[in-house]
């Protein structure tokens, strides 16, 4: 199975609770901190709602 690089590349200052809820669901705290999360339809999800705070590749 594939796996996605995700690296926070926006703070959380001015967004909603939700938005920040989801980033450190997927283990993102700071700025500049990347994690490795598995190709699935959860992760996805996560990415689409917070996807002007994130950069994914392939890992």
């Amino acid at each position: 199975m594939a796996n996605l690089k995700i690296k926070l590349v926006r703070g959380f200052q001015g967004r909603k609770d939700d938005q920040i809820a989801t980033a450190k669901s997927l283990g993102l705290r700071k700025i500049g901190n990347e994690v490795i999360q598995p190709d699935n339809a959860a992760t996805k999800g996560k990415i689409k709602k917070i996807s002007h705070l994130v950069e994914v590749t392939e890992a």
